[in-house]
């Protein structure tokens, strides 16, 4: 299990934050996520046996959210 917390370009509206979320709660490997809107951030807890981290960030992408930062 890993954790990673990837800063977005920006999050302007709670159901941006709610598109982010069904996303990763629908993705295989996924465990744990939290969407912050006030500071653009997500982190996420997953099993990287099953998924990697860029695949998360493509996902965040194809939602329309540019990632600009993984820690």
């Amino acid at each position: 299990m890993i954790t990673k917390t990837f800063q977005l370009e920006t999050l302007t509206c709670p159901s941006c934050v709610a598109k982010i979320e069904g996303m990763l709660k629908r993705t295989e490997g996924v465990t744990e996520w939290e969407v912050l809107f006030n500071s653009s951030r997500v982190r996420v807890s997953f099993d990287e046996s099953v998924l990697e981290s860029e695949t998360i960030k493509n996902n965040i992408d194809k939602l329309g959210f540019r990632v600009i930062g993984e820690k």
